[in-house]
């Protein structure tokens, strides 16, 4: 076998963006990153009431994956691994959209649950933090779905999904244009709560956990918001949301228009229409659990991914899918061979006649 890295590529569709990116995998050593590529596809927002993704966000999407598809192959990717997230995997096109795009583009996608998800993310915590932090637990609050899990192994004990996206929250309950009234608010928040009362009893029955870690972008803005240092040129510094600092953002945030949001520290002009729903989501979710502090990790899904192809790479396995088909949502295709020469054999998936994997 070659002993050079494996270039492996991430490509993860979510609700506001298509963010490839590329890193060199070497056993023994960390996901060394080499290249990021995001494009906007906005699929949330072009979502409409009954599900479905309107035509000008799946020519977005279709231009995105061409785009993903292309800097892959000019990087040197060995393989890549494209999936999507809630916004596609729970529109009522789903199928639809993903059959354009494979006929556009060549690349067929990939599907994971919100518990796939919710272990994967979890992963990628443990290993950015160690055995030392004991008794894991993460949250991380997508634009359709918020994951949960707790545990004290690698995997977790316990994961969940909860449909409590930032941008699934905003357009459901706080549809109209700042100011958000304190009415309104207090009945999401009681939404959120309610929710959260029933999902999470088995985690709040666990021992406390010693360390509570949140991920996404959603926590990232809301902890540079609250003061945290930018992380992203020195991903080792500590990065903390306090949920006594968030309570004092949320009135404020509800007075401000978007563009208003979008000036302020470390809020993106995408995501400011939703930073609103994100921190009350936030705040409540730590109040539920019994949380004032949450430590924000650069490492997340993508991250996940990384470490689970490493680990096969290390251990000598075919580049399966990290899970098998659950329900109605598709396994994760193994990873798609851009220099099949350079590798181990993958794990066989099987693709319908007369197409390919990935053009």
């Amino acid at each position: 076998m070659n002993d050079a890295p494996l270039r492996l590529g991430v490509l993860d569709i979510g609700s506001n963006s298509a963010n490839l990116r590329i890193a060199d995998l070497c056993p023994g050593e960390e996901p060394a990153l080499v290249r990021s590529v995001k494009s906007a596809v906005r699929l949330a927002e072009a979502t409409d009431r009954h599900g479905v993704i309107g035509r000008p966000a799946v020519d977005r999407l279709i231009a995105a994956v061409r785009e993903a598809a292309a800097a892959s192959a000019s990087a040197g990717v060995d393989e890549l691994v494209p999936l999507a997230t809630s916004a596609l995997r729970d529109a009522a096109n789903r199928d639809d959209v993903a059959a354009e795009v494979r006929a556009a583009t060549g690349v067929a996608l990939g599907f994971l649950t919100g518990e796939q998800e919710a272990r994967l993310t979890f992963l990628a915590v443990r290993r950015w933090y160690g055995w030392s932090a004991g008794p894991l637990l993460l949250a991380d609050i997508g634009g359709g779905s918020m994951e949960l899990a707790y545990g004290t192994g690698q995997q977790p004990e316990i994961a969940l999904s909860l449909p409590l996206g930032a941008g699934r929250l905003t357009r459901h309950h706080l549809p109209g244009p700042p100011p958000v009234r304190r009415r309104k608010r207090k009945a999401l928040r009681a939404h959120v709560v309610s929710v959260l009362d029933e999902a999470t009893p088995e985690i709040i029955e666990r021992p406390p956990p010693v360390r509570s870690v949140a991920t996404s972008k959603t926590f990232t803005q809301l902890a540079r918001l609250c003061g945290a240092p930018k992380t992203k040129k020195n991903p080792y510094r500590d990065c903390h949301l306090d949920r006594r600092d968030l309570l004092g953002w949320i009135p404020r945030l509800a007075k401000l228009s978007d563009e208003e949001r979008a000036e302020l520290r470390g809020v993106k002009s995408s995501r400011a229409h939703q930073i609103l729903a994100g921190a009350i989501v936030a705040e409540s979710v730590m109040d539920v659990l019994g949380v004032e502090r949450l430590d924000v990790c650069p490492w997340a899904l993508r991250e996940g991914i990384f470490l689970h192809r490493l680990d096969a790479l290390a251990a000598g396995r075919p580049a399966g899918p990290p899970f098998e088909a659950v329900e109605d949502v598709a396994a994760v295709p193994a990873p798609v061979p851009i220099r099949p020469d350079r590798r181990m054999p993958l794990a066989r998936v099987p693709h319908p006649a007369g197409t390919s994997p990935a053009g």
